[in-house]
């Protein structure tokens, strides 16, 4: 005999790591697949499962984070473990290959600036049009100089850098050779660097693409 939605949906549920976000959209796809329907009617289906898990109380841990996103919990001494928002954020913005980390996080992790950035900012398709602030998962998100893709996000994640290093609070004395160590460290090539500069970025970019390149013994 074949499993009710209910069933098959709470089995969905129950299947992922607690604190792993967990999108109805995703699961309706199985249903779809599994009992031959259309995508709206295995969206409704699915919907009307999940109310019924919560409902029932069929998955104790289960809880929604918004419509659409739900996962499951665990009880500590602190309380309730909540929902992994990092794995959100990537699944929102960065992934696959739609965004990356930028401002003064990157500045920090490689090595340039010891202050601590307030906000952390991200680059994303996802951002289209403007910058603004997503409350709800604590980042600040805008749109890149150009649509990111696997091949050119590293190629703009460094020239963002090197178009911020004069504006922000670098204490690093040779901020230049630490990028120029990043780029060979990443394999980058100058050549690929100043097309994107020389089109999506301003002059002082490509001036400082031209110091980095420098002090990492390569002409552009």
């Amino acid at each position: 005999m074949r499993k009710t939605y209910t069933t098959f949906v709470c089995e969905q549920l129950a299947a992922v790591p607690t604190g792993m976000p967990i999108y109805t959209a995703q699961i309706a796809k199985k249903v779809a697949a599994i009992y031959d329907l259309a995508e709206k009617e295995a969206a409704a289906a699915t919907a009307v499962a999940v109310k019924r898990v919560l409902d029932g109380e069929l998955l104790p841990e289960l809880r929604c984070f918004q419509k659409g996103i739900y996962y499951r919990t665990a009880v500590t001494p602190f309380g309730e473990t909540g929902i992994n928002k990092e794995k959100l954020i990537a699944d929102k913005y960065l992934l696959p290959d739609i965004g990356y980390e930028t401002g003064l996080t990157t500045l920090h992790r490689m090595g340039l600036t010891s202050q601590m950035p307030r906000e952390r900012v991200l680059a994303t398709n996802a951002a289209r049009d403007c910058m603004r602030t997503d409350k709800k998962l604590g980042v600040v998100i805008r749109p890149p100089k150009a649509p990111v893709t696997a091949e050119n996000k590293e190629y703009l994640q460094i020239l963002d850098a090197l178009d911020l290093l004069e504006k922000a609070p670098v204490d690093e004395e040779h901020p230049y050779e630490i990028i120029a160590d990043y780029i060979q460290k990443k394999g980058l090539k100058y050549k690929g660097l100043l097309a994107f500069a020389d089109r999506y970025y301003n002059h002082n970019t490509v001036l400082c693409l031209a110091h980095t390149a420098g002090m990492g013994g390569t002409t552009i």
